[in-house]
């Protein structure tokens, strides 16, 4: 038996303003078409793409990598300029930016769109994924559907998404890991009581189903908070309220990094027939977890 506390993310829609820090760090626009990345060498990213009909550039920069958890300072976020950098310099600023998206030979990227390797050595990505669909299997509205358009600035190593499956009461599929960056938990400190996030430290994991009731292909299933203090998750896959099993063929999960690093994706199979053996073996592994909201008993 597993005690499990399942958290029903709702979407959070952030628009970022003219020559302002965004709130959610990395987040350009949605359903972008037509992008393309230029870096230079003060630190700058010139994203220039069309959404909503119209032709759009978006200058980024004043961030790297991410901070380890804390309430003593703010979450590590880009400044954007939608006007290409006229908020930052003059109108034109776009016709004459001097820079180049040169050859990524960083590791590899779920969801990438593009990426680039700058002057000093860090690494620009552009990443699009459908973040804001809802739970169970809901078929979106056209908000909700919407694929979103990340920028991420970093150096080093990726955020780990490090996720086991086994068993909850012995029959339903069970998910249960950690989301670390520098061998830090990744958490934040203030959510509302249905999961959303009240700061920018805190992360969803948003898992998807394949092969399920839900219908063919891949599925939302639900989204969940980190822990607090750990960086632990765990979410079994039995009915929710009028909600079925969402029991697929195989998984995966996708959560926004840290900061301004890259987002990252996980994909496995289902633990499969129930073993005791083994559920004994990964009952220790949640214990080692050290979370009293993800117990094995």
């Amino acid at each position: 038996m597993r005690q499990l506390i399942v958290l029903v993310v709702v979407a959070v829609l952030v628009t970022a303003t003219l020559g302002s820090s965004a709130r959610a760090s990395d987040l350009i626009d949605r359903n972008a078409h037509g992008v393309t990345l230029k870096i230079n060498g003060k630190g700058e990213a010139l994203i220039t793409y069309s959404a909503a009909g119209k032709r759009k550039r978006v200058l980024a920069w004043g961030a790297q990598n991410a901070l380890a958890p804390t309430t003593a300072r703010p979450q590590i976020s880009f400044r954007l300029d939608y006007a290409g950098g006229w908020g930052k310099y003059h109108r034109d600023y776009w016709k004459t930016f001097k820079g180049s998206c040169t050859k990524y030979d960083g590791p590899a990227l779920a969801w990438k769109v593009t990426a680039c390797k700058a002057p000093d050595g860090s690494y620009w990505a552009l990443q699009s994924w459908q973040r804001a669909l809802p739970n169970y299997g809901v078929v979106p509205n056209f908000a909700q559907a919407a694929w979103e358009l990340r920028l991420s600035h970093w150096r080093g190593a990726l955020p780990v998404l490090q996720i086991e499956t086994d068993w909850a009461w012995h029959q339903w599929d069970h998910l249960f890991g950690t989301f670390t960056y520098a061998s830090q938990p990744v958490f934040g400190f203030r959510s509302t009581s249905s999961g959303v996030p009240l700061d920018a430290y805190g992360r969803n994991i948003y898992v998807d189903t394949f092969g399920s009731v839900y219908g063919q292909g891949w599925k939302r299933e639900n989204s969940f908070l980190t822990h607090t203090h750990t960086g632990v998750f765990c979410y079994s896959f039995n009915p929710h309220g009028s909600h079925p099993s969402g029991k697929g063929t195989k998984y995966r999960a996708t959560v926004e990094g840290p900061g301004v690093t890259p987002d990252v994706m996980w994909q496995g199979d289902p633990a499969g027939p129930y073993d005791k053996v083994l559920d004994l073996q990964k009952n220790a592994l949640i214990t080692d977890l050290g979370d009293r909201q993800c117990r094995a008993n």
